[in-house]
């Protein structure tokens, strides 16, 4: 089944999970898209199996808290961040809620983790102003970066290059290999002093790069030559919340969530507006991602919603 104009907008909400009592910040499909894990204020990981819908373990991490939750390649261990005591970053097996290992080296908030497609790398961003890169065999930093602000980060589709956004104005393009040597490319962007940047992703393809913000506009540049293609709005969000924006699997639609419980849909390359979807969330929509494999996807507020088509076009 293709993704097609008429199938996202007959999107629905299938289940709704109540599991949490504070907002799920975070979460991740797993790479076979059988399972999704959120992180949440209230301090839980909650594991939900993405076939049978339905939650299957929720785990805490009291002490610590947790954030920014993503899957490694290793089945049942996630790598997150924390957001109480410290800003250690931690390895956990699921299987048996063990740390496998501990990351420290930030010493204010990580904002950005995102972990290589292809091996067991992984870069975290920081209010601090550096860029950590990482080997999940290792507890030790592999490599930093000091940066004139604030980032954000993400590995591309082939883990060969990584992107990050710094200061809310220009995205810097870095070799992996040779990431010391500075940065291949440069984009500088109009600075928009209304909203910062909060998240970047590049699109499966490779050729696009996502930058949504705590305002109410999302920018989608040219991978390649940085040029802002377009810049999408008209969703709510007065009050400065971090929206999670996301592609589609296919990399031909863009997707973001709203303080008022809808979801927005863009083809990427029209620019046209495809989709307004109602989540009903009681929230804001803090957290929206496409299943990788199959056709669906998860939007969170303090709730977890998955959603289905209604046609089989």
């Amino acid at each position: 089944m293709k993704l097609t104009d008429n199938v996202l907008r007959s999107f629905r909400v299938a289940k709704v999970f109540r599991e949490n009592s504070d907002k799920i910040n975070c979460f991740d499909f797993s790479s076979n898209g059988e399972t999704i894990i959120s992180s949440s204020d209230d301090d839980s990981l909650v594991l939900y199996d993405c076939q049978e819908g339905k939650p299957k373990r929720t785990l805490y991490s009291k002490k610590y808290g947790v954030d920014l939750i993503r899957y490694t390649h290793a089945a049942n261990t996630v790598v997150y961040s924390s957001n109480k005591i410290d800003d250690t970053i931690r390895y956990l097996s699921l299987h048996d809620n063990k740390y496998i290992r501990y990351f420290p080296g930030h010493n204010k908030r990580v904002t950005s983790l995102s972990m290589s497609p292809v091996d067991d790398t992984f870069i975290s961003g920081s209010l601090d102003k550096t860029i950590r890169l990482w080997d999940l065999r290792s507890p030790n930093c592999q490599g930093l970066m000091h940066l004139q602000g604030k980032p954000v980060c993400s590995f591309d589709p082939e883990g060969l290059i990584f992107a990050a956004g710094i200061n809310s104005e220009m995205v810097k393009l870095y070799d992996l290999r040779s990431f010391d040597k500075g940065p291949f490319a440069t984009f500088k962007l109009q600075y928009d002093r209304t909203c910062e940047w909060t998240g970047l992703k590049f699109s499966n393809d490779g050729k696009l790069i996502l930058l949504s913000t705590n305002g109410g506009a999302l920018r989608v540049l040219d991978a390649f030559k940085g040029a802002v293609i377009h810049s999408f709005g008209g969703y709510n969000n007065s009050k400065c919340v971090t929206l999670e924006a996301s592609f589609t699997p296919d990399s031909q639609f863009v997707m973001i969530g709203s303080e008022d419980g809808k979801i927005h849909v863009w083809n990427a390359e029209s620019g046209m507006k495809v989709a307004l979807l109602d989540g009903k969330h009681t929230g804001p929509i803090t957290c929206l991602q496409f299943n990788p494999k199959f056709m669906t996807f998860a939007s969170a507020c303090s709730n977890m919603a998955f959603w289905l088509p209604t046609i089989d076009d």
